[in-house]
């Protein structure tokens, strides 16, 4: 996939929601949801660079996922000021590790994305660790695996991630997506929860496997850093999560 300004990409580049504008479009935006039942939040990257945490608080936001991880080769240099950052403002907070499953195993990039960021703790405010997993900006949509080979890869990721912090990974992708590069595999809706991308006024249909979601990335062109996010919830659920 091309990077938007005309250049191509380069390894370490990538953000949750890359793929989504390209291959899905957008339909809309939600209309705005009591905060007794959806709360608001975002997810940053390198792009968005040090983050205005107070005004995102200010306008509602909640909570925050930021990208520590990509592949075995890159870490966020923002990680920092973006993870603690939000916390220190009162968010709930987590991290997430961009996959790519064409440069090394998922127990491998499970086992990067928890040295480097991607761990748990039972706090109240640490979130579970995400697996974006979704279109390659790099190449092959699917990363050159076959339907089964990608479901092998993504069970190695979790059973890992598990294994090392005690709580199952949430997965991040868009229902097209895995579709097309899972078989629309439904073996995982009863252990990790789901973060589905839809820029739209209905979240749509789901994975096979969900009946519901946990988390629903809608919009691209938020405030203040574009993408925007709601948790299924309500702030005290929000937390209670976290907790595991």
């Amino acid at each position: 996939m091309p990077d938007p300004s005309g250049g191509v990409l380069t390894r370490g580049s990538a953000y949750m929601g890359i793929g989504v504008l390209a291959h899905d479009g957008t339909d809309g935006t939600p209309p705005p949801a009591p905060r007794a039942t959806q709360t608001e939040g975002v997810d940053v990257s390198s792009h968005q660079g040090d983050v205005a945490w107070s005004t995102l608080w200010g306008s509602g936001t909640r909570w925050a996922y930021t990208k520590a991880t990509e592949g075995t080769y890159y870490t966020n240099p923002y990680f920092t000021q973006q993870y603690d950052g939000s916390y220190d403002v009162g968010m709930v907070r987590g991290a997430y590790h961009f996959a790519t499953p064409d440069t090394s195993g998922g127990a491998t990039q499970a086992d990067y994305f928890v040295n480097h960021g991607g761990g748990w703790s039972k706090d109240r405010k640490t979130l579970p660790g995400v697996l974006d997993i979704e279109w390659n900006p790099y190449g092959d949509s699917c990363y050159g695996k076959s339907k089964s080979g990608m479901v092998t890869w993504i069970r190695d990721f979790l059973n890992r991630y598990k294994s090392r912090t005690g709580r199952d990974a949430v997965i991040y992708t868009a229902t097209s997506w895995w579709s097309e590069c899972t078989g629309n595999h439904a073996g995982f809706g009863t252990t990790n929860p789901l973060w589905v991308a839809r820029y739209a006024s209905t979240v749509g249909t789901l994975p096979a496997g969900w009946s519901s979601y946990t988390m629903w990335q809608y919009t691209s062109t938020g405030k203040t850093v574009g993408d925007h996010d709601r948790y299924n919830g309500s702030q005290d659920r929000l937390k209670d999560f976290a907790v595991g």
